[in-house]
């Protein structure tokens, strides 16, 4: 079975028909909107080719079957248009899935993503939410290349909305973005200290918001288990750190959904494809665990 047409097949289409939305806790949401990268491109293929992968999965992920509770595709965003209406698209369409119920679950497209689905929270209701970021980049700069609306921007938007932000794995960022962290108070674990000290778990601060949106851009993990992405850095974070660490968050918070970002398929090596679709097919193991 496929959605819309055979580039954007729903999500483990090879075990599972497309419920009912009202009857799925996760609902998938495609966004495949590129336009401020700025090295490496093929972001926009990221959402397809996740997808696509689905289809090879077991239904059983290691410890549950995560799809028992329902797994709708939506139809991908219309990405066609301007940025600023992108942005406010990406929002509806977060609001609608939210106000319905369930899960979102968001396959970008470069980072800048992020900030329309922070939006779409906010539009839903969520007043009192905070960002957990796995990312090579900080994310913080007040503009790139002239652009707000950047991939390199994305957080420092997030933070302007007033939501509270924890980074995980950052290992490249410039003095600008330095200062921002110190004067907005934002909390981070960077590689530098989670890779070498081999650390598989947070605690989040008291007075951190008791719901999380998790969002993961692809090269906050290393190039040697993702090179499939635009910025690769190296000293990234491994698998089983990366699924530990956000098991850690989902045991201390309640997961209102989560992301993966910057997934740049490489084309004749499909591993990459499928460890992103396993990557997500785990995440929603957990989140069903932690509940």
């Amino acid at each position: 079975m496929t959605l819309q047409n055979d580039d954007y097949p729903i999500f483990l289409g090879s075990e599972i028909e497309q419920p009912k939305p009202e009857d799925a806790a996760f609902h998938i949401l495609p966004v495949p909107y590129e336009k401020t990268v700025s090295y490496g491109g093929g972001t926009s293929q990221g959402p397809s080719a996740i997808l696509k992968a689905s289809w090879q999965l077991e239904e059983w992920d290691g410890k549950s079957k995560p799809c028992e509770r329902g797994i709708y595709t939506c139809a991908p965003v219309d990405c066609s248009v301007a940025s600023e209406q992108v942005i406010e698209n990406i929002a509806a369409a977060t609001k609608k899935i939210v106000s319905s119920g369930a899960m979102p679950i968001i396959f970008g497209g470069e980072h800048t993503v992020t900030y329309g689905v922070a939006k779409g929270l906010r539009d839903a209701g969520y007043d009192d939410f905070g960002i957990v970021q796995i990312d090579a980049h900080a994310d913080l700069r007040e503009a790139y290349e002239g652009d707000p609306l950047s991939h390199a921007s994305v957080m420092k938007r997030c933070v302007d909305l007033g939501i509270p932000l924890y980074q995980l794995g950052i290992r490249a960022y410039c003095e600008e973005e330095m200062r921002i962290r110190e004067q907005q108070g934002i909390y981070f674990e960077d590689a530098d200290e989670l890779v070498p000290h081999n650390i598989q778990q947070i605690t989040l601060p008291e007075d951190f918001p008791k719901k999380v949106f998790f969002t993961l851009d692809i090269d906050g993990m290393d190039p040697s288990v993702f090179p499939s992405t635009g910025t690769p850095v190296p000293g990234g974070l491994g698998w089983y750190q990366t699924l530990n660490l956000f098991e850690s968050v989902a045991k201390q918070r309640e997961i209102i959904g989560f992301d993966i970002m910057e997934f740049a398929p490489i084309e004749g090596f499909h591993a990459y494809d499928f460890a992103a679709a396993l990557l997500t097919y785990k995440m929603m193991g957990i989140v069903s665990r932690s509940r």
